[in-house]
């Protein structure tokens, strides 16, 4: 689309009913040639596309340049001047690009502009791009790559954005939202019947080489993890939870059915669905100087957000997690002496009774199959870290290896450092979740399924300010966090608006 300055009342090249006319004119013309519709329909939307890019030309041409007179008093009682030039700046609609000429006022020019009437009235964004169309932006790159959403909206727009813009654009947004979440009214305090349960977990996101990275390096052969080449990021996820209980019987029907099976897994009634469940992330970074540790956000914030569902803690508070050492440290750091139920995640410990299982038995055998079983059923009986002395036992009779016996008592380790987070029995009878499928999801949507693609590399601001819109538009925020944004960086760019709400502002009139 051609670079067009707006289009003045007065001139009568533009008249919106003969655009009118001629829409109806090509719809006619479609029918009766036999168009498909396909054709008509992208058609109709280039030529909205122009009638709206004329429509705002006239809008712009209506409300003039601003001028208020010769002299201006602001409100502090500081006298500016009219500059003898109009300044121009750029204005990127989702119709297409407008060059808008302004008054502007100060002392002379050259000297900082103190107050430009046209923009404070117009509410314009301190960069080029519309509010409506950093909306949109942004709220496609929370899901898709840079480049897609520049060649997206080219499709759509017909509009070309540079990938550096769009970068900035969302640094430039993200900075935002920690100020806008602490404006955000609290989750609604729980029911009586809820549980109140919080998770945390890592998933590492990809780190772009740095620029003074000799390339030789990149083809350097080297066994195990790469060093550097990810860095850790930390989801939170917070929620109240109808109770569920169920019997070790019934949760061992469940994680071994057969989907193809003709019998059903006997039903426990209705599953439970997390309520007002609230997601956040984090990566270790650098804000300007300043360290910051992941783990010291996001933890306290979950207490902060089980304190506000539960202010005079009456009702359970439930930690979920995996077996990573140093989470738990963290959430004992967090929480101190509050009462709360920890939970080892059942399917990280299966993980390691199938490694153990795969010692005895090969995999994908039936006898694997059975000692599984009956491993899960006793560990959900409240056996707990007893299995795995039992399987030392036997390794005796069966005469395991001397690396198999190491990697057995390894997993032995593992039971006994999460003992006291293994009583599954109490907690099915309960009704707790004994399994971090939210946080697990959470991972896998906020990090993996945007950060991960193929071929992807971050810088830790990049990521870290990605990580903070993808959590607000998962959070169902996306709206309000714009509006937040829109009103607040009005108040910073124009501080004389009361003033130009007092002005009066004749429209142009036609000839």
């Amino acid at each position: 689309m051609p670079m067009m300055k707006p289009t003045l009342v007065e001139d009568k090249c533009f008249d919106p009913q003969d655009c009118l006319e001629e829409l109806q004119t090509f719809v006619r013309s479609a029918a009766g040639a036999g168009t498909p519709v396909h054709e008509v329909e992208r058609g109709l939307w280039h030529r909205l596309l122009q009638l709206g890019y004329q429509l705002q030309g006239q809008f712009f041409a209506l409300v003039g340049d601003g001028d208020q007179g010769e002299t201006v008093t602001l409100a502090e009682g500081q006298v500016v001047r009219r500059l003898p030039t109009l300044h121009r700046r750029p204005y990127q609609s989702v119709f297409g690009p407008f060059e808008l000429d302004r008054v502007v006022y100060g002392t002379r020019e050259g000297q900082q502009i103190e107050f430009v009437p046209l923009d404070s009235r117009l509410g314009l964004p301190a960069g080029k791009f519309s509010y409506l169309l950093q909306d949109w932006d942004q709220a496609l790159v929370v899901e898709t790559p840079y480049q897609q959403v520049n060649h997206v909206l080219s499709r759509i727009l017909g509009l070309e954005q540079s990938v550096a813009s769009l970068e900035q654009m969302t640094h430039t947004l993200a900075a935002a939202v920690d100020d806008f979440r602490a404006t955000q009214p609290s989750a609604p305090v729980a029911e009586a019947a809820q549980v109140i349960v919080l998770s945390g977990d890592g998933k590492g996101v990809p780190l772009r080489k740095p620029a003074t990275a000799p390339p030789i390096r990149t083809h350097e052969h080297q066994r195990g993890p790469k060093p550097d080449r990810k860095k850790m990021a930390l989801v939170g996820a917070v929620y109240q939870i109808e109770p569920y209980p169920r019997t070790p019987h019934q949760v061992v029907e469940a994680l071994f059915h057969d989907p193809a099976a003709t019998v059903p897994v006997r039903a426990t009634g209705p599953r439970p669905v997390p309520q007002h469940k609230r997601l956040r992330a984090s990566l270790n970074r650098l804000e300007g100087t300043t360290p910051v540790r992941a783990a010291e956000e996001i933890f306290p914030w979950l207490v902060a957000e089980a304190q506000q569902r539960d202010p005079e803690q009456q009702r359970p508070w439930v930690v979920v997690m995996d077996g990573q050492p140093a989470l738990w440290e963290e959430v004992n750091h967090a929480l101190g002496n509050t009462p709360r139920v920890e939970i080892l995640d059942l399917l990280h410990a299966t993980s390691y009774l199938w490694e153990a299982v795969h010692l005895f038995h090969p995999a994908g055998s039936d006898l694997a199959l059975k000692l599984m079983k009956l491993l899960v059923l006793g560990l959900l009986s409240g056996v707990g870290a007893a299995l795995i002395p039992w399987l030392i036992d036997q390794a005796e009779s069966i005469g395991l290896t001397g690396s198999q016996r190491e990697r057995l008592d390894q997993i032995s380790q593992y039971f006994h450092h999460n003992q006291a987070r293994l009583h599954y029995d109490q907690y099915l009878a309960a009704g707790y979740p004994i399994a971090s499928g939210v946080i697990e999801g959470a991972c896998r949507h906020v990090i993996k399924d945007r950060l991960e693609r193929t071929g992807m590399h971050w810088t830790v601001p990049g990521a870290q300010a990605l990580l903070q819109l993808r959590c607000v538009a998962l959070n169902g925020d996306w709206e309000a966090f714009l509006k937040y944004y829109i009103d607040q960086e009005g108040k910073r760019l124009y501080p004389h608006a009361h003033w130009v709400e007092q002005a009066e502002w004749p429209l142009l009139k036609a000839a």
